[in-house]
């Protein structure tokens, strides 16, 4: 495949289908559009990557093999539990059953946050993002409270919100013994607040195309993260993953 991830060394101003996968697997730090335009914002993507997980003082701001390979070790790192992201309902494959395309809750046709579609599996942007929430806050043990959750999880549980189908996960942070509900949602607070600094995420939904945090009154002791304010381009079906292979993709580094 022309322009394959790791086939060639990326810099400013280049453009395709490797820069594209750069920018989702970079997507927590800092982030951007998975728009394959290799711009500023994609430049500070590379160079807060390669200060905060290469430990560089002069960052490069270039992709070579070096930074490419420390991108694999940095998803070898920092596994995805996948298991704890299949739906409980019991009944679909795990990650719905790709039902509900172009179907919207009445009156919200359009909207994102209305849409019924179970999306094939968790958005792959996302979860590189909860990588780097891994990486960042070493000091809080993180497991996934909540993954996909299909149209049938939903009418078992009295649900009517479609999030979680494919575009949201919620982290819960272990407490220590002797800590309190208060001080759960002082630490999801502080996680958030983190989040929001080191991944240009948005606690809320009012800008478009940013990764999102629902607010502590919907969710105190709980991170949820989704990526619903996306524009439909980079909802598509391939951006969405069932497995660390998947999500993973790797390929050979040869640039």
């Amino acid at each position: 495949m022309a322009n394959e991830y790791g086939s060639r060394v990326l810099r400013k101003d280049m453009n395709g289908p490797d820069v594209v996968e750069l920018q989702i697997r970079l997507a927590g730090f800092r982030g951007t559009l998975p728009d394959g335009d290799f711009g500023s914002g994609t430049e500070l993507q590379v160079q807060k990557f390669q200060q905060d997980v290469m430990g560089m003082a002069q960052p490069t701001r270039v992709v070579d093999r070096a930074t490419f390979e420390a991108i694999d070790a940095f998803a070898q790192k920092y596994p995805i539990d996948f298991e704890a992201l299949r739906c409980p309902c019991g009944h679909c494959s795990g990650f719905g059953n790709g039902r509900f395309r172009d179907t919207y809750v009445p009156g919200g046709e359009g909207r994102e946050q209305f849409n019924h579609y179970e999306y094939p599996g968790i958005h792959r942007l996302l979860l590189w993002a909860v990588r780097a929430v891994f990486h960042d806050l070493p000091e809080h043990r993180f497991s996934f409270s909540s993954g996909y959750r299909c149209s049938i999880d939903n009418q078992q549980r009295g649900r009517t919100t479609t999030n979680h189908r494919g575009k949201a996960v919620d982290l819960d942070i272990a407490l220590q013994p002797g800590e309190s509900k208060r001080d759960d949602a002082e630490k999801c607070n502080a996680v958030r607040g983190r989040i929001v600094e080191l991944s240009n995420a948005q606690v809320g939904w009012a800008a478009r195309n940013r990764k999102s945090l629902e607010p502590p009154d919907i969710a105190p002791t709980w991170v949820h993260y989704d990526v619903r304010q996306y524009d439909r381009i980079y909802l598509a079906d391939d951006f969405f993953c069932r497995d660390l292979a998947g999500l993973n993709r790797l390929t050979p580094i040869t640039c």
